[in-house]
């Protein structure tokens, strides 16, 4: 009679990493990704796929979709994923920097993580070897954090729609600066285009608690020129674009968003 391999915690770390890549619907063992990984990891494509399906089962975002995951989560699925997100700081930039061994892939390139594609290098202009160790676990960090939001927005900005992912930007709601514990919270991103990210930023546009787009008076002022109107006012009370299944914005940090940097009023 044949085991099972047991996961291990160094495994379950690249699978975590995976796992915040990929919408629910994307785990399945045909999906290219899982596909991949699995090869990489030397197990077959439904092990991966069903381990996902059990990290499902522990993640309240999709729990608040109606969302419920397979039931055979370990005691250690639990413990990893209670640690990775009680320390995210942490685990993120370790689960990155796993993954990017599990390729071989150095400091010289950049990845994207595309589910219908599967995982895209692209060289560096200029190496970064010489980068000291915090230096590269923050910039491990970010590149969990905007692979993780891209991928949970289907590729595409929230607004508009907007495929071409070199435009693509993962903004933060709660800014980087103040509140590094929800720093590469996935439910603190938006995948928006870099005009809409900028003036989300600067607190010209926000979503309101139905996750419809909100236009500040100073930009409203603006919506005589075409550039201003296509761009912000033909989507304005649009709700937000999210597939069915991706984990939703945490709509307390809108609220703060709404409150603290949206400039209603000017």
């Amino acid at each position: 009679m044949s085991t099972r391999t047991r996961w291990t915690e160094a495994e379950l770390l690249i699978a975590l990493n995976l796992y915040h890549k990929l919408t629910f619907g994307q785990m399945h063992a045909r999906q290219p990704l899982i596909v991949e990984v699995a090869a990489k990891l030397g197990r077959n494509a439904n092990s991966l796929a069903m381990k996902l399906c059990n990290l499902a089962s522990l993640d309240p975002a999709l729990k608040l979709r109606g969302i419920k995951g397979l039931s055979g989560a370990s005691a250690l699925d639990q413990s990893m994923w209670d640690r990775f997100h009680a320390e995210i700081n942490e685990f993120a930039p370790a689960s990155e920097e796993a993954f990017r061994k599990l390729y071989a892939i150095g400091n010289e390139s950049e990845i994207d993580v595309i589910p219908k594609r599967g995982v895209i290098v692209r060289m560096l202009r200029a190496p970064t070897s010489t980068e000291s160790l915090a230096n590269v676990r923050v910039r491990r960090g970010q590149e969990f954090f905007r692979e993780a939001v891209i991928n949970n927005f289907d590729g595409r900005c929230g607004v508009s729609q907007l495929g071409v992912r070199e435009l693509l930007i993962a903004s933060h709601i709660l800014p980087w600066s103040s509140h590094p514990a929800e720093r590469l919270n996935v439910r603190n991103g938006l995948c928006l285009s870099r005009v809409h990210d900028a003036a989300f930023d600067q607190g010209l546009i926000t979503f309101d608690d139905s996750l419809q787009l909100v236009l500040s008076k100073g930009l409203r002022d603006h919506l005589s020129e075409s550039i201003v109107d296509d761009l912000f006012g033909k989507f304005e009370g649009k709700v937000l674009h999210l597939p069915d299944d991706a984990a939703l914005p945490e709509l307390g940090f809108l609220a703060t968003h709404r409150k603290s940097i949206f400039r209603k009023a000017s």
